[in-house]
């Protein structure tokens, strides 16, 4: 694993069969607008520059439900989006969500891998923490094998938005033990060698800005919230017990990389 939103999906997929919930399960995910520790404010940021681009194509790499892709087609009306991912739950969350924002006809949602995709060239590529969806390759080798995916699948002079993890700080053996299984020192980059991994694939680094504390404490108590309250008022329930072991697990993780991992948010030019 080498992001946070796909480490997050390991922890909730505990107890779980496929990529279903029971009906009277706990709710999932409802207060996150975005899978990933990403504010209001910032995503209106990269909105505005990413639509003063004027993008008629829109690919979203690991799109979950889409939510910045169709903030992008809402911005620039010309534009069309294609979201993939495999994870079935999200992209019926993202055609219900494009329903009701009248953007169906402009927005597809395909369940499928995006190693090797030919969905490309694109004015517009969006991957955020969603890079090991293009390499089968183990982290950190999978980061430069991701980028220059992404320079395949972008036109000359689009954008590329890329969501990318990499250490705040070199993680101590107390706190790797306490993140996710096998997480290793050498598993994410500092922030300038992630930036210096971009120029070398063909980008040039049109903006660099990184989550704060306030986006990563909204985005981790949101991605349990939901599941806690459930939890709260069915003790008695035949999954509590599953429930709660996947939110004591997913908790104490965030506790290690707290502070130690951080999310790069890179619009990148192709040069």
């Amino acid at each position: 694993m080498s992001d946070v939103t796909s480490k997050n999906e390991t922890a909730e997929n505990i107890g779980a069969t496929g990529n279903t919930e029971p009906d009277d399960g706990p709710p999932r995910l409802t207060r996150l607008a975005f899978h990933s520790p990403l504010s209001e404010a910032r995503a209106d940021g990269i909105v505005r520059r990413l639509a003063g681009a004027g993008p008629r194509t829109v690919l979203d790499i690991g799109c979950g439900w889409g939510e910045l892709m169709m903030r992008v087609l809402a911005a620039v009306p010309e534009a069309r989006g294609v979201g993939i991912d495999v994870n079935a739950r999200d992209l019926a969350r993202g055609r219900r969500d494009a329903e009701a924002r009248g953007l169906a006809g402009r927005v597809e949602f395909v369940e499928e891998s995006a190693v090797g995709t030919e969905r490309g060239p694109a004015d517009l590529v969006l991957c955020l923490g969603a890079s090991q969806a293009l390499s089968d390759a183990e982290p950190p080798r999978h980061t430069a094998e991701a980028l220059r995916e992404l320079r395949r699948l972008v036109v000359d002079g689009g954008r590329v938005v890329l969501g990318e993890g990499f250490w705040q700080r070199p993680p101590t053996t107390a706190e790797l033990a306490g993140m996710w299984p096998g997480a290793r020192p050498d598993e994410h980059y500092d922030l300038g060698a992630l930036v210096d991994l971009a120029v070398a694939a063909g980008f040039r680094p049109e903006w660099t800005e990184t989550a704060n504390a306030d986006e990563w404490e909204e985005f981790e108590s949101a991605y349990q919230a939901d599941a806690e309250v459930w939890l709260a008022g069915h003790g008695d329930h035949p999954l509590a017990a599953a429930t709660r072991e996947r939110l004591d697990l997913h908790r104490s993780q965030w506790m290690s990389y707290r502070g130690v991992l951080g999310l790069a948010y890179l619009t990148l030019v192709a040069a």
